[in-house]
């Protein structure tokens, strides 16, 4: 039974049919396998057929997960899998049933909301990470990784993967390329414009032309490792290697580093936008969001304080 199963799946994922899955990230792509192999390795358990699947199989599959005591979010993308695995052969969703749909929704209210998400790195709390990087070819590095992360709002897997010539001069400030990222799979690309900051110490501009002439890197990778004699390394660091940046500088500036996050330069330079009523197309135009529900739960918290109805009647 268990050949029988797994050929339907690995051929919907992998035929000329299955091409279709490259619209996802490689990330999903490889969730999506790993969730699919789970899923037949539990109807072969329980002799149920994994594909085509019926609803009650799947919602016994989703209730089981619930019962092992599995997130609703990790559920809920098991679940998507499931679902896009049938999408691409044509075979009827069984995610589209109601009783799929209730189970679901069950879930979530038995398992409650997910985890609250890391904080978002706001420009103060940016500039207390670059005040306390120390005066050294690493600090260097540090602080213009912060700065232009922050500033031009980039995802980690985008920062790493700039080369110096993906940053030009302007004379309004620096101009990023960025090839490709996790929601332009057909790397088509965007430019983002970084401008010159007000204050010389926490300014992204300044403080990537002080890591280019210091460091002497002409070409390849802008950012790199450096050992701890200030020996610089010739491969690129990796998305990681960001997160663990960011959190030794919250430590160095007295903030806990499990409240950060690598994404939380991103999370921070849309929050901060929006406490200074930057507009949300702006804010969209910078962080590249195609959709508007990330990007607007940003900007509710940016706004919490500015836009408030306490605020205006004279407590």
């Amino acid at each position: 039974m268990g050949a029988e199963l797994v050929a339907p799946l690995a051929e919907a994922l992998t035929s000329a049919t299955g091409y279709a899955l490259a619209e996802k990230s490689a990330r999903t792509r490889n969730e999506y396998r790993s969730a699919l192999e789970k899923f037949v390795a539990w109807c072969e358990c329980v002799g149920a057929a994994a594909f085509p699947a019926t609803p009650e199989t799947v919602a016994a599959h989703l209730a089981s997960l619930a019962d092992r005591g599995l997130s609703a979010s990790t559920i809920e993308g098991r679940a998507a899998a499931i679902a896009y695995a049938h999408k691409l052969a044509r075979e009827p969703n069984p995610l589209g049933d109601e009783r799929v749909r209730a189970v679901l929704r069950g879930i979530r209210r038995t398992i409650g909301a997910p985890a609250r998400g890391k904080a978002p790195a706001t420009a103060k709390i940016v500039a207390s990470f670059v005040k306390t990087a120390p005066d050294s070819m690493k600090g260097k590095r540090d602080r213009a990784l912060l700065l232009l992360c922050f500033g031009a709002a980039l995802r980690r897997s985008e920062l790493v993967a700039l080369d110096v010539s993906c940053i030009e001069r302007a004379d309004g400030g620096a101009i990023v390329s960025i090839r490709r990222s996790k929601t332009d799979q057909e790397g088509a690309g965007r430019t983002v414009g970084v401008p010159y900051g007000s204050n010389p110490v926490t300014c992204p501009v300044r403080a990537w032309r002080a890591w280019l002439e210091l460091s002497g890197i002409t070409e390849g990778p802008a950012f790199r490792s450096v050992d701890r004699h200030g020996r610089i390394g010739t491969t690129r660091l990796s998305p990681q290697a960001v997160a663990l940046v960011l959190k030794r500088h919250a430590a160095r500036a007295g903030i806990d580093p499990g409240e950060v996050a690598g994404h939380s330069l991103r999370a921070g330079l849309a929050t901060s936008a929006a406490e200074a009523g930057v507009p949300e197309r702006v804010i969209a135009a910078t962080t590249g969001h195609k959709g508007t529900a990330m990007l607007r739960r940003y900007i509710r918290e940016g706004s919490l304080f500015r836009e408030n109805a306490a605020s205006a009647i004279g407590l």
